[in-house]
């Protein structure tokens, strides 16, 4: 092999982990559909870069190796959907709000909803604020966030480990 062909490796090598890295980014953030992209191309480039190293033998026609890579990118997907589905996660959903009745009415709500929500008094730029922490599981995210996503700042973290505290009792 030249050294040219040596350097594409290389390169290609380079872009191939680049891939990798941005589609684990990607999956890790819950973006799956831009996951399953970067995953396409990455197993693109890992596949006609190991065909050119390995030689010899049949290479891959391009419907064969849109199929293997289309395969990896929607694998990636599936295994992002079972992840959310499956795992029985929890989220710790945080909400900046200005101080009012739509605020308290709002929190109210997501507690007669059964789930835990804690109020921190704060001073903003513009005036008082309440810091809002409602510990979840994942499937109720979107239930939350609906609740608050018109009045005020919502932001969404994986919880890792949690212990004490009070879990409501699910039927």
């Amino acid at each position: 092999m030249s050294i040219l062909g040596l350097f594409g490796i290389f390169f290609a090598r380079i872009l191939d982990v680049s891939c990798n890295t941005m589609r684990l980014l990607f999956l890790v953030k819950g973006q799956r559909l831009l996951a399953a992209c970067f995953g396409f191309f990455e197993v693109m480039i890992y596949m006609v870069v190991l065909g050119a190293i390995l030689g010899g033998g049949k290479t891959l026609s391009a419907l064969e190796l849109t199929f293997y890579c289309g395969g990896f990118a929607c694998g990636n997907y599936v295994g992002s959907w079972l992840e959310e589905r499956l795992l029985n996660s929890y989220i710790l959903v945080a909400v900046i709000l200005q101080d009012s009745e739509a605020a308290h009415q709002a929190i109210s709500e997501v507690r007669s909803r059964g789930l835990g929500a804690t109020v921190i008094q704060g001073m903003g730029r513009d005036g008082p604020r309440l810091l809002v922490e409602i510990f979840c599981r994942r499937h109720d995210v979107q239930c939350v966030q609906g609740i608050f996503s018109d009045i005020g700042f919502v932001t969404i973290s994986d919880v890792r480990r949690c212990s004490g505290g009070w879990f409501p009792k699910r039927p």
